[in-house]
């Protein structure tokens, strides 16, 4: 979930860190089998690490240092009940039934499953509606009451993902994960994305309890098969996660956090090569809330979130393993609404997975998992589910999710207050803005007019080259060369230019030529000219830009066009459209900080509208969105969430409609993640069949010295997918080279 915003040159942090803050880990953890005896624990932490044995001053938290509870070596049958943890709050969509008799329950599932045919709709409203525990119960009396396996009559007597689904629930959690990985592991392949899921996210206790409910039953050992099934650094950073040995969060260590920064960044950036062996040290054995502040620290003396290290330094099944180590130490229930997202979009579904994570998190997160969901994908889990399924499954699979949370955008209580101190963080958490073209080193305007001319000159043209000098200097170097390219030679650059290449390639290229002001402004006509009106291109430049960027566009077009931006705008648009765009082209929107006073009454202006009443909405909407400061409406936007439980961009959606709707939705993105913002236009005008080359360019060329190393970051994170590789998939050609070298790199 990205929720920051910024003025001008500046954009607020990764909201993401914050949410992690506040929900995270993702619920209760189960109990562990007894191991060992425990060592006594140490007076301090000697924060051992492989670089330095020296000691260290340690910062403690005013808790108790325990130490990670032993590998329980036991085969004997584990305690597998999901428990929450003592003293929090419960996450579950599923609890223990009231009034249960485990005796009635195994009586009515064999009534439902005896004769011809079996009765699934009560089979599935009973198992769904029991806690684990419960079903163990009912197992035992089911049995004892008919002699009967209750598991090996529920296969026989259903098929397919409903079965899948059902007798996943019958099984305690550990002995249900040991059977996803024994599938995973068994026959021809690996599973990967299954071991990378379990190993990656479960607790120290929970891992416990896997390899120990492994063993009970296939009399096997899980690490044995592990090592026999899996290769490499990716093998060892699985063994090093099936040790369950992962440091409590209660001490942390300044120094050991800039220790692990330090070694982080010379094992991978600062290396050639890269030093596997520490990342999997680190990443596999320190506490959560240890590798919190290092990926903040990472970041803060990097200028890299440690995700794109990971990305840029690892590759394979690793790669992946890594990145869900990471994901998870910030968010274990975003880690799975992002699984569950990707289990049910596009074509087809990933049904095994839906069924591991909807098993395995009823009793621990479902909640939390079910508000970052819908906070992130804007619609509910359960609409998910209900539009991607069917039938039994379908319906046993919407009980589990237990509830749907589409009301217009509504949040919980709970995550209500998640969302308030989200925006209070970010307010303070800030990225550098960072584009992927820069000033060229050496700069010899003088040799690049020359070698454009000979580009040119004669049959054919060198496109190779035009590419190459255009796409690597900045905008006030082109400035020059053009200015250059008169005095040498007595031509227009740009008339030249328009003479020898074509189609997309030419609109990329003549757009770079431009100042940023003028090619505003021309996009800015071209959506206003001819028959029809393009308003998202009106939308995407005036509700994204700064006053300074708006007052320059104004300029730009009264010197191109001979006619104020203003009466183009107000004669080829009409009512509270047009009256947005018009307050938007004033480039007078405030630019102090927030008024926290200011901010509540703003709110609540926005807030006490009555529903239905559009007219009165969207006035007092524009009045706010299109004159605060972004600072300001950060503000508003929390306190708009602390007063109704509600975010404005859904209320938005909820109460508005057509072009108002998306202008006003447009300055709330921005307001909240630019970079996030324009990777969505990029994304959406490469998806499907065809290709939006005019937005793609547009958004290309003029981000490209502002914040296109943002959005890169941003898009990879979003689709887990990189601009580069989206680019390439979907363009081709001199526009694809040219496309790729603004984009600047592969993530």
């Amino acid at each position: 979930m990205n929720l920051g915003g910024g003025t001008g040159g500046e954009e607020a942090g990764r909201a993401r860190l914050a949410f992690a803050r506040h929900v995270s880990c993702g619920g209760a953890a189960a109990r562990c089998p007894p191991g060992p005896p425990r060592a006594a624990a140490p007076a301090r932490l000697t924060g051992s690490h492989p670089a330095s044995s020296a000691s260290r001053p340690r910062v403690r938290l005013p808790v108790r240092y325990r130490k990670p509870p032993p590998r329980a070596l036991s085969a004997a049958k584990p305690d597998t009940m999901a428990k929450p943890a003592q003293g929090t709050k419960y996450r579950g969509s599923i609890h223990d039934f009231p009034d249960f008799d485990p005796s009635r329950d195994a009586e009515a599932l064999y009534t439902a499953m005896k004769g011809f045919g079996s009765d699934k709709e009560a089979i599935l409203e009973l198992i769904t509606s029991r806690s684990n525990r419960q079903r163990q119960e009912i197992c035992q009396s089911y049995k004892s009451l008919y002699g009967k396996d209750l598991i090996a009559d529920l296969k026989y007597e259903l098929t397919g993902k409903f079965e899948r689904l059902i007798v996943g629930l019958m099984r305690p959690l550990a002995y249900c994960d040991a059977k996803e990985i024994k599938d995973a592991v068994s026959g021809i392949g690996t599973d990967e994305k299954c071991l990378i899921e379990i190993l990656a996210s479960r607790t120290n206790e929970q891992i416990h309890q896997l390899v120990a409910a492994y063993k009970d039953a296939y009399e096997r050992d899980l690490e044995a098969d592990i090592i026999g099934d899996t290769s490499g650094h990716f093998q060892k950073m699985l063994v090093v996660l099936l040790q369950g040995t992962r440091e409590a969060d209660d001490v942390v260590s300044e120094d050991l956090v800039q220790q692990d920064v330090q070694d982080l960044y010379e094992a991978g950036e600062l290396k050639w090569g890269t030093d596997e062996a520490q990342f999997i040290y680190i990443l596999g054995n320190r506490s959560k809330q240890h590798l919190r502040l290092v990926f903040d620290e990472y970041l803060k003396t990097t200028g890299k979130p440690i995700e794109a290290s990971i990305r840029g330094e690892l590759s394979g099944d690793f790669e992946k393993l890594m990145l869900a180590v990471v994901k998870c130490i910030r968010s274990t229930p975003e880690y799975f609404a992002e699984r569950l997202f990707k289990a049910m979009k596009g074509l087809g579904t990933r049904d095994n997975t839906l069924i591991r994570i909807m098993v395995s998190r009823s009793e621990l997160d479902m909640l939390d998992i079910r508000e970052i969901f819908r906070t992130k994908y804007e619609k509910s889990l359960y609409s998910m589910i209900k539009n991607d399924t069917s039938g039994e499954y379908k319906r046993a699979l919407l009980k589990l999710c237990g509830g749907d949370d589409d009301a217009a955008g509504q949040f919980f209580p709970e995550a209500a207050q998640v969302a308030y101190q989200m925006w209070e963080l970010s307010a303070v958490a800030r990225v550098e803005l960072k584009g992927t073209v820069r000033p060229a080193d050496n700069f010899n305007p003088d040799a690049d007019a020359k070698a454009l001319r000979k580009a040119m000159k004669g049959l054919g043209t060198d496109e190779d080259t035009i590419i190459d000098i255009i796409t690597h200097r900045s905008n006030a170097q082109r400035q020059q060369i053009r200015q250059t390219f008169k005095s040498h030679f007595g031509r227009d650059l740009m008339a030249d230019l328009k003479s020898e290449i074509s189609g997309d390639l030419a609109r990329l290229i003549l757009g770079l030529m431009m100042p940023p002001a003028h090619y505003d402004a021309k996009q800015l006509k071209k959506a206003m000219e001819g028959a029809g009106t393009d308003e998202k291109a009106l939308i995407e430049i005036l509700a994204t830009r700064t006053n300074a960027e708006i007052r320059a566009i104004c300029e730009a077009y009264k010197e191109d066009y001979h006619k104020s931006l203003e009466d183009a705008l107000s004669s080829d648009t009409s009512g509270h459209f047009k009256r947005i765009l018009v307050s938007l082209a004033t480039g007078n929107r405030e630019e102090g900080g927030e008024d926290r006073d200011q901010a509540r009454e703003d709110a609540q202006e926005i807030a006490d509208t009555p529903s239905g009443d559009k007219t009165s909405l969207e006035t007092r909407f524009m009045t706010i969105l299109c004159t605060r400061s972004y600072q300001h409406l950060r503000r508003v936007f929390q306190e708009f969430v602390k007063m109704t439980n509600y975010d404005v961009e859904h209320t938005i959606k909820k109460e508005m409609s057509g072009d108002v709707r998306d202008v006003f939705v447009a300055i709330v993105q921005s307001v909240k993640n630019k970079p996030l913002f324009f990777a969505d236009k990029l994304y959406k005008s490469m998806k499907g069949a065809g290709t939006d080359e005019k937005t793609l360019t547009r958004i290309m060329i003029s981000r490209s010295e502002i914040d296109l190393l943002n959005i890169r970051r941003e898009f990879i994170e979003k689709y887990d997918k990189s601009l580069h590789q989206a680019i390439e998939g979907d363009t081709s050609g001199d526009f694809l080279k040219a496309l790729l070298a603004i984009c600047g790199g592969e993530d």
